[in-house]
């Protein structure tokens, strides 16, 4: 990321180059015209060297042939190596240069160079006809080294006049390049001073009016984009954050504000429901143990399914409990329901053990049974069946309450489904809570939306279906 002060050192350095630009361009020019001097210069050495080294090395050459001992040897192969350096620098300087007269002469140096290896390998097989005979080559070789390199220096002598008509129209094409320089830095010193000062009062601007949508209570606003890579970027994104954490916080008051007041009124028809819980609970208890003293052992597990019932109820309605004590209160209330409707109504249970260990708010899976019964199932003459199926995916849990009774219309589930306002009639009997309370609390307890699904075909089926995130409260 770049800084305003780092953006500014950068434009003040840019002019500043722009400044220096005529110096060095004049620099740059004028030794680019020494270093091609200096490069002729350096050919006109390579090639006298080239030449005088050619002809030492037929002396020695020479010399080996009339006294082959290894002194006359090493001073052979010593001048070779040196010939044949100066030929690759020649190759080097020359790599990119096409013409056909400095590609002879290296060819040239090549055959002299072979030729000398030819005549001292018959001298050391002592065959006299042919090391005499390449011997002569040498010298010819030789000769025409020297010939060719008088000619090379005074191509490159030629060149020269060509250099000094540049450095004539050079020197008049400097003053017109200065005048543009000078032109060409005022003007980009224009256009930065726009550009800069539009980078920094734009995004100011946007900022501006988003702080006046927050002031008028916009929390919901189209977020600030700066496109700046600068300290500006850095204000306008926590502008942004500190404008989306207190939407979240407004929201998270309100959700939370919501979630009292459904607490309030559940609490309020646990009261209505209620009347002495406590000593109805211990009357029931006794009841209990005076049916399995009479050995009436069906009604004291009725009467223990319906204790168990009245002390679930009577919890803390704040408090969490685990899946596995909801579906054990469950299993009384069909205990409860069976006893009373005999085989008028069908209980189905298909329970994964597994999924049963999360915890889930109090109250949430029986006043879903009990909108079964009583909406579905308790006004057919026929009776009907209710089933629970409980298993697991990799997120989620999944609860399906499913009856054949009456069924629910599209419309009412929508209002339930969108937490209507319009009264819910779907209230359980011994809870005396309604879908939508149960919904509304599984969406503020899972910060989740979609946590309950409702299909139904009228007059056939109602299947509630609630996605528990495994992850645990406020997960998702």
């Amino acid at each position: 990321m770049k800084t305003i002060r780092g953006k500014l050192l950068m434009y003040f350095f840019v002019f500043i180059i722009l400044f220096q630009v005529t110096a060095i361009s004049i620099f740059v020019s004028s030794n680019e015209l020494t270093n091609k001097y200096n490069q002729s210069f350096q050919r006109f050495l390579l090639l006298n060297s080239i030449s005088q080294k050619s002809d030492e090395l037929y002396a020695f050459t020479r010399v080996y042939v009339l006294e082959p001992d290894e002194v006359n040897e090493n001073s052979y192969f010593n001048k070779k190596a040196e010939l044949k350096a100066e030929q690759e620098n020649l190759r080097a300087i020359y790599s990119f240069n096409e013409n056909i007269k400095i590609n002879n002469y290296i060819n040239l140096v090549e055959t002299f160079i072979h030729e000398s290896e030819l005549t001292v390998g018959f001298v050391l097989k002592e065959d006299i006809e042919q090391y005499t005979k390449h011997l002569e080559e040498v010298r010819l070789a030789s000769g025409y080294i020297q010939e060719s390199a008088l000619e090379l220096i005074d191509v490159e002598l030629t060149a020269y006049q060509t250099y000094y008509k540049e450095l004539q129209e050079r020197n008049g094409h400097f003053i017109t390049f200065i005048i543009f320089l000078f032109i060409t830095t005022i003007a980009i010193a224009i256009f930065f001073a726009i550009w800069f000062s539009r980078g920094i009062t734009r995004p100011l601007h946007k900022l501006s009016l988003a702080a006046k949508e927050v002031s008028k209570g916009d929390l919901l606003g189209e977020a600030v984009e700066i496109q700046s890579n600068d300290e500006l970027r850095l204000l306008g994104e926590a502008f942004n954050n500190m404008r989306s954490n207190i939407h979240n916080l407004v929201k998270e008051i309100k959700d939370q504000s919501e979630l009292d007041q459904l607490l309030k009124e559940m609490e309020l028809k646990h009261l209505q429901n209620q009347i002495n819980p406590h000593f109805l609970f211990n009357t029931l208890n006794t009841v209990s143990k005076m049916a399995y003293l009479e050995d009436a052992n069906s009604t004291s597990r009725l009467i223990e399914s319906v204790a168990a019932l009245l002390r679930h109820s009577l919890g803390n309605i704040n408090d969490q409990v685990t899946l596995k004590d909801e579906v054990n209160i469950v299993q009384d209330y069909f205990r409860i329901q069976q006893t009373r409707f005999s085989e008028r109504v069908q209980f189905i249970t298909k329970i994964d053990e597994s999924s049963l260990d999360i915890e889930i708010p109090r109250l949430t899976l029986q006043p879903l049974v009990e909108n079964a019964f009583i909406h579905g199932i308790e006004e057919r003459e026929e009776g009907g069946i209710i089933s629970i199926k409980i298993e697991q995916t990799d997120e989620f849990v999944v609860i399906e309450v499913s009856d054949d009774g009456e069924g629910i219309d599209k419309e009412k589930i929508e209002q339930l489904l969108s937490l209507s306002t319009v009264k819910d009639d779907h209230v359980g009997h011994s809870t005396g809570i309604g879908l939508t309370n149960v919904i509304r609390r599984l969406q503020l307890y899972y910060q989740m939306k979609n946590v309950v699904e409702i299909e139904s075909e009228k007059g056939q089926w109602t299947t509630i279906r609630l996605l528990l995130p495994k992850s645990g409260k406020g997960a998702i």
